[in-house]
């Protein structure tokens, strides 16, 4: 499959996850079912077709698609789609698969028009190894539990003022109440920190040995390490009892943006990192 066909094939994905986010909040501003349902038929078909893209390049090229940013933004975009698929066809939480759906949606939308489209930037064919290919699916999936962390953290606040302020309609009807919310927000991290815990010692072992001269205070490694006792330092205090209610869910949208510095800055400054 040519170039040409692979970038259609990704803007046709764009525009069926657009199309469907705009379904979806028209079945959340009127609560119409049957915009709920065509919405989530776009989805699962943009879903579908972006899964066999990737299926594609694992075969064709031989080689996981994770191996760049560009790339690694393409993986984070399914991961979050394929959750809200989960979110919204088995939970029935359809707010937080909006939320989710948006934040992948974004990804996905710089990865197919942003600027660097050229894989000019992925890892040099000497360096890449089954070991680099795991580290980053693990840094990955644990980018994507704190994205979910973030997301109920986030309804959560909305949740607690909308019930302070006594402003409830129908249209809030169908976010998850305040206990289910916090149990999100905990099970994300409990995910994402025993993932991101195992990719930064696959990542160590790597970079010692396959850089020559591997520096370990190198910007990605210490922004990670740096995220990485943030949310154990979340998870220690959650039952504090100063660390509750708002303020739980405040501390997990303060860590988020160590996540947005790690997958950002932390590449930006680093010697070997691409993503």
């Amino acid at each position: 499959m040519n170039e040409l066909w692979m970038l259609r094939l990704q803007e046709i994905i764009v525009i069926l996850i657009a199309v469907s986010l705009v379904f979806y909040v028209i079945d959340f501003l009127k609560k119409n079912r049957r915009m709920n349902r065509i919405g989530t038929g776009l989805l699962l078909t943009g879903w579908g077709v972006q899964t066999l893209l990737l299926l594609y390049l694992l075969i064709g090229d031989n080689r996981f698609p994770i191996l760049s940013l560009e790339e690694g933004f393409y993986f984070y975009a399914w991961l979050l789609l394929a959750v809200t698929i989960g979110l919204q066809v088995i939970w029935k939480l359809d707010i937080p698969a909006l939320l989710v759906m948006s934040i992948g949606f974004v990804f996905l939308v710089i990865h197919t028009f942003g600027a660097g489209r050229d894989t000019g930037g992925a890892v040099s064919d000497s360096l890449i190894s089954e070991l680099l290919i795991i580290h980053i699916t693990f840094a990955i999936l644990a980018y994507v539990a704190f994205s979910v962390s973030f997301v109920f953290s986030v309804l959560y606040l909305v949740l607690h003022r909308m019930l302070k302020q006594k402003k409830w309609n129908s249209q809030f009807a169908r976010l998850p109440s305040l206990s289910q919310a916090e149990s999100m927000m905990t099970y994300s991290i409990i995910a994402g920190i025993p993932l991101l815990f195992v990719s930064l010692l696959l990542g160590l072992e790597w970079g010692y040995i396959a850089i020559d001269g591997f520096n370990w205070l190198d910007s990605k490694i210490v922004t990670s390490f740096l995220l990485l006792v943030v949310y154990l330092f979340v998870f220690i205090i959650r039952e504090r009892p100063r660390v509750v209610g708002t303020n739980y869910a405040w501390i997990h949208v303060y860590a988020f943006l160590v996540v947005l510095i790690n997958f950002f800055l932390g590449s930006s400054f680093s010697e070997f990192h691409l993503w």
